[in-house]
């Protein structure tokens, strides 16, 4: 039921912080609802994840009621009744029991049903309500919390509804020592597979075979698949950012940009390079290359605690505009990374224990030419290291381990 990377006790410190940090405000936060049989797997709000460590518990939520009288109620465990018919099809739900309770690490356990009474109960207490989700996304106009408490607004006089949405993203910002080596191990798995892929591309190659193998090998690694969708783009595709499609064949003289990255309990990895079909870089790709990668590095030196994200940004484009390709580095420099890929993204500047990307790029549609090299970045107390530094980036690198991989 709860997932074992990472233990109960840390799962239960982070639901405290938010308690302590709601500062009397009552928060719900929702699992969000199964997908329909067949269409493919659930997997719950990443905030609900991150608090409780349950990947199964759809319809699931959890009640912060800081000012309850009792505080072993202040946080509360809500699961769906149990239904024999529905457990047939999609798994046993467990009866609430003191062995439940150590397990969740939730000292009170409650069906769902009894949500909007205990959610009344806190209101007319703290007669505030903070809403934890974002208020509104492409899969749901109105944040699960805000519809709740609109109703409960009507019932209780005098209740006040706060944006509190930046909360549970400046938690999940900073990683703990389990949620970094678990990220590593990530980046661990993504490594191989790149390796894995590399002693397959030859001219002629189809990218949806390259594809299977990095997917294949992230699981053989012990990993959960592929994080996001990989973009495994050869020619003219490398030059599109969120080239999906993976179906051109490899050509030589090409480069084939592969933007992929394993999961690993429940953490993602992002990670891209760039590679010449033939083996080798031709002299305009070095080039081009070699820009790219002076950006990147410019970037990651530019990491510390208290700057920017822009600033980092700065210090990669100084670079390539100074080259003369300004006008083909067409996006931002990168983004956080954590349970998803494209994680929570806090208010602020970078703090320890922050992990972001680094990917500057220069796309050469024109030339069908595209360079894009991608590192996961970890803020330190005095700057940042490097989680990705083992996979080859630099053109000798690049060009050894291709040899390599090619005469095994």
């Amino acid at each position: 039921m709860i997932d074992q990377h990472i233990g109960v006790q840390e799962y239960r410190k982070r639901r405290e912080a938010l308690l302590r940090s709601l500062k009397g405000a009552v928060g719900v936060v929702f699992a969000g609802e199964g997908a329909p049989p067949l269409v493919g797997r659930w997997s719950p709000h990443q905030h609900f994840y991150y608090l409780t460590g349950m990947k199964a518990e759809h319809g699931a939520a959890v009640l912060f009621d800081p000012k309850s009288p009792d505080p072993t109620n202040r946080c509360i465990l809500l699961l769906k009744p149990r239904d024999p018919e529905a457990e047939a099809w999609d798994g046993y739900r467990e009866s609430i029991s003191a062995e439940l309770r150590a397990k969740t690490g939730f000292d009170r356990i409650r069906r769902t049903d009894l949500l909007p009474r205990l959610l009344l109960g806190a209101a007319r207490r703290s007669k505030r309500l903070a809403c934890l989700h974002p208020f509104s996304t492409h899969k749901a106009p109105v944040s699960p919390d805000l519809a709740v408490f609109r109703e409960v607004s009507q019932r209780v006089v005098g209740v006040s509804i706060e944006d509190q949405t930046d909360l549970i993203p400046s938690m999940r910002a900073v990683k703990s020592r389990a949620e970094q080596g678990l990220i590593k191990k990530a980046i661990e798995a993504t490594a191989a597979g790149l390796e894995a892929m590399l002693a397959r591309l030859e001219p002629g190659v189809n990218e949806a075979v390259l594809q299977t193998v990095l997917e294949a090998t992230f699981r053989e690694q012990g990993g959960t698949g592929a994080a996001y969708n990989p973009i495994v783009g050869a020619g003219l595709n490398s030059t599109v950012l969120h080239y999906n499609d993976n179906d051109r064949v490899a050509n030589d003289g090409d480069l084939l940009v592969v933007d992929a990255g394993a999961g690993y309990g429940g953490y993602a990895s992002d990670i891209t390079r760039t590679y010449p079909v033939s083996g080798k870089f031709t002299k305009r790709q070095r080039e081009v290359y070699t820009i790219v990668l002076k950006a990147q590095e410019a970037a990651i030196r530019a990491i510390k605690p208290g700057v920017e994200i822009h600033e980092v940004d700065a210090a990669a484009r100084a670079v390539i505009e100074k080259a003369g390709f300004g006008d083909f580095y067409i996006h931002g420099i990168g983004h956080h990374l954590g349970l998803e890929v494209h994680d929570a993204t806090p208010l602020g500047p970078l703090a320890p224990g922050h992990i972001v990307t680094i990917e500057p790029g220069i796309y050469l549609p024109d030339e069908k030419l595209g360079v894009r090299i991608e590192d996961d970045i970890l803020v330190t107390p005095k700057g940042s290291r490097n989680l990705s530094a083992a996979i080859p980036k630099s053109v000798e690198e690049v060009e050894a381990q291709m040899k390599r991989a090619r005469t095994r």
